[in-house]
């Protein structure tokens, strides 16, 4: 079955860096387009960033120029590099898997991060 295990959420302070893992089994990584997403309290889901197997990278205009997305095939892993963090950033932080031949997508359980001083 397939799996996507996030880690690396936690507590910052404004201006901090975090970076969150995706880490993936059950599939064959190398096909599958690949996002991060965010949902904090009281508010719907959103896209953070995607990346396609071909690496193309997609980015929420909200992260463009903070955030980088970025995967190692090798290691069935993707990879949040979040940097000058805002506390607007905070939410649970979920990884997505979509096969974008059969249409089937996954979701992991999500991991939090939260920026405050």
């Amino acid at each position: 079955q397939v799996q996507l295990v996030e880690s690396g959420g936690g507590l910052v302070q404004p201006g901090g860096s975090l970076r969150l893992s995706c880490a993936a089994s059950g599939m064959i990584f190398s096909i599958y387009d690949m996002g991060w997403y965010r949902q904090a309290p009281g508010k719907q889901r959103e896209l953070v960033a995607t990346i396609t197997s071909g690496g193309r990278t997609i980015y929420a205009d909200s992260v463009k120029g903070r955030f980088y997305i970025f995967r190692d095939n090798a290691k069935n892993t993707i990879y949040l590099q979040m940097n000058s963090l805002k506390p607007e950033d905070t939410a649970v932080y979920l990884c997505n898997a979509f096969d974008p031949k059969s249409g089937i997508g996954y979701w992991g359980q999500g991991t939090q991060v939260t920026v405050s001083s």
